[in-house]
C-alpha cells in the first residue's frame, strides 16, 4: 500500500512536519510495510518557510524588525542567491503565534515588521519576492508594509498618521518619498489561499478580526476603516482591487500589496505543489490514498485552504483523501468535506481542546493506526 502525505500545521500544537511524523508512526504501527512520502506543505500561512527549505535549498538570512506591537524582534527570511529570490512569511513577524501571553491591540497592530523584512531583500537586489500570508495579527490593510518601504499617510491637517488600523479611517492622501526603494524592479507574490475580499460580510474583519482579539465593536471599525481607505486609494487609481478574491487575506496585506507593489496573487497550495513537484509524484507512484488534515476544519475550509487543494488533487487522480484534524466545526453540507473518503477527529467530548492540543501527536497516531486497522 502507498501512502502520500500532504498535513498542514495543527495551529499552536503541531508544525506540518511534527503531523507528518505523528501519521508515519500511527500508520508503521498497523501497516509497517506500507511505502509511505511525505510532502511539507503550506498555504502560505504559518510552516510557508518550512515548506519551501524542504524543496529549495536557500540561505537564512537574520534581520532587526520588530513584531505586530513594534516590539524588537529578530526575524528571518529565506533568499535563493541564484535565482535572487526571497521567501518571507508574513506570520513570522507580524503574526498572532509572537503575542502568546500578550493581548493582541488589533487596533495598533501593524505590518511595519513585515515591511523591514521585505526593505531588506529589495536591497540585496531581490528580483521576486514571496510573501506567504496567513496567521496575521492585524488588519491595516498592509500600510504597514507600505510605511517601510516609503510611503507614508497624512490626515486632513497634512499631519502623517501611524501605519496601523486604527487610522485606516483618518487618512486622506497617500505618498512616497523621493528616495524611496525601486519596486518596479521587483516582481512581488502574494502567495495565500483564501478567496475573501477587502471588505463586507465576507472581508477580511467580519471573517478574521475576532480570532485576532476584535470586539464586535471593533470589527464595525475594522470593517469601516478598511472600506475608507479603499475610497482613498480609488481616487488616486481606479481600481477594483478591494472586490478582488484573496484580497482580504492577512488583515489586508494582500490588497496592500497589490496596491503599493503590483503584487500577483497566487494560490499558496497550488505554489507549494508545483515547486514540491507534487504533481510528478503522483503520476510515478500510483498512491493508494492520500492523507491530509489540519487543527481545524470550519466554514473557511472550502475558501480556499490546503485542505480543499488536497481534496482537488486527489479527486483529479482519483486518490481517496482521507481528513484528519483537531477539532471538526464544519457543516455538513460543505462541498470540500463531502468529497472526502473520511474525517478523522482526534478531540472528543470527554476531555478538554487544551488536552487534545497537547496530547496531539499521541491522539493523531490513535486515530490514524485505528482507521488502517479496521
Amino acid at each position: 500500500m502507498k501512502i502520500l502525505l500532504i498535513p498542514d500545521k495543527f495551529k499552536g500544537s503541531l508544525t506540518a512536519k511534527e503531523v507528518a511524523r505523528a501519521l508515519v508512526k500511527g500508520l508503521k504501527q498497523v501497516q509497517p510495510l506500507c511505502d509511505i512520502n511525505s510532502v511539507v506543505a503550506s498555504d502560505g500561512g504559518d510552516g510557508f518557510l518550512d515548506a519551501i527549505s524542504a524543496v529549495n535549498t536557500c540561505d537564512s538570512i537574520k534581520v532587526k524588525s520588530v513584531d505586530p506591537l513594534g516590539r524588537p524582534l529578530l526575524s528571518e527570511y529565506l533568499f535563493d542567491s541564484v535565482q535572487k529570490s526571497a521567501y518571507i512569511e508574513l506570520a513570522k513577524t507580524s503574526g498572532l503565534t509572537l503575542l502568546k501571553g500578550h493581548k493582541n491591540n488589533i487596533m495598533q497592530a501593524s505590518t511595519y515588521g513585515t515591511g523591514l523584512v521585505i526593505k531588506d531583500a529589495i536591497l540585496r537586489k531581490c528580483k521576486s519576492i514571496y510573501l506567504g500570508l496567513g496567521g496575521s495579527a492585524t488588519n491595516d490593510a498592509g500600510i504597514g508594509i507600505a510605511k517601510a518601504l516609503g510611503f507614508y499617510f497624512l490626515d486632513e491637517n497634512n499631519e502623517q498618521l501611524p501605519a496601523s488600523a486604527e487610522h485606516l479611517s483618518n487618512i486622506k492622501s497617500i505618498h512616497k518619498k523621493s528616495n524611496s526603494l525601486p519596486l518596479n524592479e521587483v516582481s512581488f507574490f502574494a502567495v495565500n489561499d483564501v478567496a475573501n475580499p477587502l471588505f463586507g460580510a465576507n472581508g477580511a474583519a467580519y471573517t478574521y478580526a475576532k480570532q485576532k482579539g476584535a470586539s464586535a465593536k471593533a470589527i464595525e471599525k475594522l470593517d469601516k476603516g478598511l472600506r475608507d481607505f479603499d475610497e482613498v486609494v480609488n481616487k488616486i487609481k481606479i481600481n477594483n482591487f478591494a472586490a478582488q478574491s484573496g484580497s482580504g487575506a492577512a488583515g489586508g496585506t494582500a490588497y496592500g500589496l497589490k496596491v503599493f507593489c503590483d503584487a500577483e496573487f497566487i494560490s499558496g497550495t497550488d505554489f507549494l505543489f508545483k515547486i514540491a513537484k507534487v504533481e510528478e509524484l503522483m503520476k510515478n507512484e500510483g498512491f493508494d490514498y492520500i492523507v491530509t488534515g489540519e487543527g481545524k476544519l470550519d466554514k473557511q475550509t472550502a475558501h480556499g485552504k490546503l485542505i480543499k487543494g488536497v481534496v482537488d488533487l486527489g479527486i483529479r487522480f482519483n486518490v481517496p483523501v482521507i481528513v484528519v484534524c483537531g477539532k471538526f466545526e464544519a457543516p455538513e453540507n460543505d462541498e470540500v468535506i463531502k468529497k472526502t473518503k473520511a474525517i478523522l477527529e482526534i478531540h472528543k467530548p470527554s476531555f478538554s481542546e487544551a488536552y487534545s492540543m497537547l496530547n496531539a501527536s499521541r491522539l493523531i497516531q490513535q486515530e490514524i493506526a485505528t482507521y488502517f486497522a479496521a
